[in-house]
């Protein structure tokens, strides 16, 4: 079986990749040669997810699903949320995200956050939604080479490393995107590929 992950990004890919059953054929929107710029207007992680999505079944014709990843800090209400990619502006630089993210946080003892995934599935004519989110704290400064985004600065709570620090196994079985992917992979499973 063949389905698109609408993304460009190939960590998010490479990191999907693992999770899925050997009989789906992951694509990228680069596989189908989708370089459309997707508006992500959508005011929440849901509306974003599914705008792109709509746009890869609308355009392109393949059963796809995307997601869109949101960090929540409690101390900023919420954001940088839905703009979490483009947080320090519209060049997506991780690293400037992160540089704003802790120089908002600076002094504040209050640093709890999370992390939300939301997956829309368009498969068949029918459409599906899965959730993902894991709780965690903000950390003063960045720690650790791996993961991406905000990972060298997100504690997951019940582990003394960062997401930057965690083994990819690890990191899988307990994030946000791998706690949704695990539900659409038990979807794909109970519906006997």
């Amino acid at each position: 079986m063949k389905i698109v992950f609408a993304t460009h990004n190939q960590h998010k890919l490479k990191e999907v990749k693992t999770l899925l059953p050997s009989e789906i054929q992951l694509l990228s929107l680069d596989d189908i040669g989708c370089f459309d710029e997707i508006p992500e207007t959508g005011k929440t992680l849901e509306e974003n997810a599914k705008i792109k999505a709509d746009h890869i079944i609308s355009v392109y014709g393949f059963d796809c699903f995307s997601d869109d990843t949101g960090l929540l800090v409690n101390a900023l209400n919420g954001a940088p949320g839905v703009y979490s990619a483009r947080y320090a502006g519209e060049q997506k630089n991780e690293k400037d995200n992160m540089t704003k993210l802790l120089s908002e946080l600076k002094g504040n003892t209050n640093r709890a956050a999370h992390f939300k995934t939301v997956i829309h599935l368009n498969l068949k004519n029918k459409s599906y939604s899965f959730e993902g989110i894991v709780e965690g704290h903000i950390t003063e400064k960045e720690f650790g080479p791996g993961g991406f985004g905000y990972d060298p600065i997100f504690k997951p709570e019940g582990y003394n490393k960062t997401f930057g620090e965690l083994s990819a196994e690890t990191k899988n079985a307990i994030s946000h995107r791998g706690l949704a992917i695990q539900k659409l992979v038990a979807f794909f499973k109970n519906r006997a590929l």
